[in-house]
């Protein structure tokens, strides 16, 4: 493949390499584990080099379409249809474009780290197959422009994150997760469904561009939204409905849990991409704008609250997860309620949309960098339980310094990128209510509190006899790691240039509903 082929073709490049090296996966391992483990490490290579272009494309020529099943994407308005696509159509601008890079980068770090993790583990040919649909689902998730295909890839998110989580069994215990993660997510798919089906019923549509041209905001088109709204905001793990959150996150293995988080902010996305591409304009900006603050707000107070108390180390990650999930829906929601009133995009309203895509970005890089932490001492100790640990900072130096990078970014404490965003956040966001940046920076206090409890537990203290055998986490782990943790350090020194250049643009993007819109029905 020549380099104008790749570009001319990456949308679709990028779904096919992860999706048919995932079912040549098991063909693969029939040669031996190290044939598998070199295409499984090429794989997911070339699909974050081809994502990472992608995404490069998009930012510096604008929103790339393609249509698949035609040549040119004009071809995909047959003149009898009145103008509406019916071919299946990505449309790659800005945001979509921006949470590519998330799962190229976290994906390329989790497939290095794993390669270790998962080397004691059998059935590794199905595990490195699901690992890779899980990949497709996330990233087609967040470049299709049809509201069906969305639903679509967002089965495979699902399907392939239930089994992972449920994977290697623990005695039942990890498959009850699976299973409750199962459950959860076809409840929401089926709400999802339904609301794709009471668009469809009106609009005779699945494209978004074309739906969003034509919406009336009708009782219906109300009933889809909060169909919507509830299924993604389930699926992205916030408060009341983050339930499964906590069993999924700390029964996954330390690699899939990472990867789980990105899962998670490809839902959220599909919540921000519903409110404003979809509805925008028709939208009563002040009522969904405070829905989504307060979820914002629930998210934060509770996540951080139910994570003080507990003992297990995955378990207390997996609900700050849930806790800085709050920061984005608080930054979007806000973005969303000032932006009914204020036109300019150079609001305080658009700079709390910065922080809370912003966030979105920094959280994935932190938190998997947490999650490989805490994989790490799994397996070096074989236990989660913070009454069993202690000492290991003796043992394990490294893994402690990665940890102490993501603790101190989680909280909220500079230079780190944690801090970048979530101060774009408390200074937008205390201009449009003061109480809300002030609860913000109250569950960044707490969060450090409780990082500090877990470092100490963890990694202070003489050397339990129990691990005085514990070595450091073997290479390719400390290399996963060490990725995220230099792009954690590094967004943290120079926010300013990652704002200005990925951030923005695809803030922009996607308040623009107009520019979104124009590019596709303009485009063909």
């Amino acid at each position: 493949m020549n380099g104008d082929f790749i570009i001319q073709n990456a949308p679709a490049l990028l779904l096919a390499v992860p999706m048919l090296a995932a079912f040549a996966t098991p063909l693969i391992g029939r040669l031996g584990s190290l044939a598998r483990n070199i295409w499984v490490i090429a794989a997911m290579t070339l699909t974050s080099a081809i994502g990472l272009l992608l995404a490069y494309d998009v930012f510096t020529a604008g929103t790339v379409l393609y249509t698949f099943g035609a040549l040119d994407p004009a071809s995909a308005l047959p003149l009898d249809s009145g103008g509406i696509p019916v071919r299946i159509i990505f449309t790659v601008d800005a945001m979509s474009a921006f949470m590519v890079i998330i799962a190229a980068i976290s994906g390329f770090a989790v497939m290095l780290y794993m390669m270790a993790s998962e080397a004691k583990g059998s059935g590794k040919d199905g595990f490195y197959a699901l690992f890779l649909l899980l990949i497709v689902g996330i990233l087609g998730m967040v470049c299709t422009g049809d509201i069906f295909n969305f639903f679509v890839f967002l089965e495979i998110n699902s399907l392939a994150g239930a089994a992972l989580v449920a994977y290697r069994v623990d005695k039942g215990v990890a498959v009850e997760a699976g299973l409750k993660y199962a459950v959860i997510s076809t409840i929401g798919g089926l709400f999802v469904l339904f609301a794709i089906a009471l668009l469809y019923g009106q609009y005779g549509a699945l494209n978004m561009a074309v739906i969003a041209s034509s919406m009336q905001y009708t009782g219906l088109d109300k009933i889809a939204l909060v169909l919507f709204l509830s299924a993604l905001a389930m699926k992205s793990g916030a408060v009341p409905m983050h339930f499964w959150t906590p069993d999924a996150y700390s029964m996954a293995p330390g690699s899939i849990t990472a990867l789980l988080v990105v899962a998670s902010q490809a839902s959220l996305y599909g919540v921000f991409r519903v409110v404003f591409t979809l509805y925008n304009v028709a939208l009563d900006y002040a009522a969904v704008g405070w829905i989504i603050i307060i979820l914002g707000v629930l998210s934060m107070f509770v996540g951080v609250t139910m994570a003080l108390v507990q003992k297990d180390v995955k378990r207390l990650m997996a609900y700050h997860a849930v806790s800085q999930t709050g920061y984005m829906l608080l930054g979007v929601g806000v973005g969303l309620a000032v932006l009914g009133q204020q036109t300019a995009f150079d609001t305080f309203g658009f700079v709390a949309m910065e922080g809370g895509i912003f966030h979105i970005l920094n959280h994935a890089m932190y938190k998997g960098l947490l999650f490989l932490t805490a994989g790490a001492i799994f397996y070096r100790t074989g236990t989660r339980s913070l009454n069993k640990l202690g000492g290991l900072g003796h043992s394990m130096k490294w893994t402690m310094i990665f940890f102490i990078i993501g603790a101190l970014a989680i909280a909220g404490i500079p230079p780190f990128n944690g801090f970048a965003s979530k101060l774009l956040i408390y200074e937008s966001v205390f201009l449009f209510n003061p109480v809300l940046s002030i609860i913000a920076m109250v569950v960044s206090i707490l969060t450090l509190a409780s990082f500090v409890k877990v470092f100490h537990a963890i990694f202070m203290g003489p050397k339990q006899p129990q691990y005085s055998d514990v070595q450091e986490a073997p290479l390719p782990m400390l290399v996963g790691m060490a990725i995220l943790a230099v792009i954690t350090i590094a967004f943290g020194i120079a926010p300013g240039l990652v704002v200005d250049s990925i951030v923005a643009p695809a803030a922009t993007a996607l308040a623009d509903q107009g520019g979104y819109i124009a590019s596709v029905l303009g485009g063909l």
